[in-house]
């Protein structure tokens, strides 16, 4: 019994033995399974990410092509732009007197001195004729300018009404006095008569391009006025001062306000508007010449 008993507990403790044997292997098995699994997931992933990454694999035609940014030009600016239109106008006139006086002196390069003064003299030897054509032509056009600003229902010619340079009273009054003194008064002439219309013209067709005459007949009228009035006073009217040259308040603060509005309003004008504005002013200034030489062809 005694050996039975201890060659059945031999045979258990064996049998034990044994399974725990088997137990082991199959988890050593499945151990090494999961690991081979896990490095084939590792070497998958690691070869997709080199495949991705590398610049070898990479086709010439899957590469993207450098953007190249233009380079961005920036548009000269006008002389004066800065400033507003009202001083690019400033330089319209600058370019036109310059203009003219070398016009003058190549046509005069090869006459002597003294036919250079005479010829001088001559120009501005004004007539009292000429200056009633002047004044009657002149009162035509700042009338015109003046109640096209005045009737108006463009809100952008409210801003120049009752400025002070209104000069169409005062030149009234001044023929009416040529009058009273037994001048004959003539009626307007061709000059005053066509600016007039082209200015009615212009108003209902642009803004932008009427007050740009509308600054520069003022303009002009205080930078060259102050010659004319002294050159005709001392020939014509023995010192007389017209009403036509006569302002209540200063001029320059006076022409200041009214560059202070336009230079406003011609930030909201494009460019082309403002090229289309500085072409009138040379506009301007042919018409106003024509005027001025009436004093001196009658």
């Amino acid at each position: 019994m005694e050996c039975i008993f201890s060659l059945s507990g031999v045979n258990h403790s064996a049998s034990g033995l044994h399974s725990f044997s088997l137990h082991s292997q199959l988890n050593s098995i499945v151990l090494s399974k999961n690991m081979n699994q896990k490095r084939a997931r590792n070497r998958q992933h690691l070869i997709l990410c080199c495949s991705h990454s590398s610049p070898s694999v990479i086709s010439a035609s899957s590469v993207a092509s450098p953007v190249i940014r233009k380079r961005k030009r920036y548009r000269r600016q006008y002389p004066g732009e800065s400033e507003g239109i009202t001083e690019e106008m400033r330089f319209v006139a600058m370019r036109l007197r310059n203009f003219n006086d070398k016009k003058v002196a190549v046509d005069n390069k090869s006459d002597s001195e003294d036919e250079n003064s005479a010829q001088e003299n001559d120009t501005w030897k004004p007539s009292m004729e000429g200056f009633l054509n002047f004044l009657v032509d002149s009162k035509l056009v700042f009338h015109t300018v003046e109640r096209i600003v005045d009737e108006s229902n463009d809100v952008a010619y409210a801003y120049f009404r009752k400025t002070g340079l209104e000069r169409s009273e005062g030149l009234s009054a001044d023929i009416e006095w040529f009058s009273q003194q037994g001048f004959l008064i003539p009626e307007p002439s061709n000059p005053g008569v066509s600016y007039a219309k082209y200015l009615e013209e212009l108003a209902e067709r642009s803004a932008p391009l009427f007050l740009s005459h509308f600054y520069n007949i003022y303009f002009s009228h205080i930078a060259g006025g102050q010659v004319i009035a002294r050159k005709v006073s001392e020939e014509l009217l023995d010192g007389r001062e017209l009403e036509f040259y006569r302002w209540n308040g200063d001029t320059q603060e006076l022409m200041k306000n009214v560059r202070e509005k336009l230079n406003m309003l011609g930030e909201h004008w494009s460019r082309d508007e403002k090229n289309k504005c500085l072409k009138e002013a040379t506009k301007s200034f042919r018409f106003l010449g024509q005027i001025v030489r009436l004093i001196i062809l009658w």
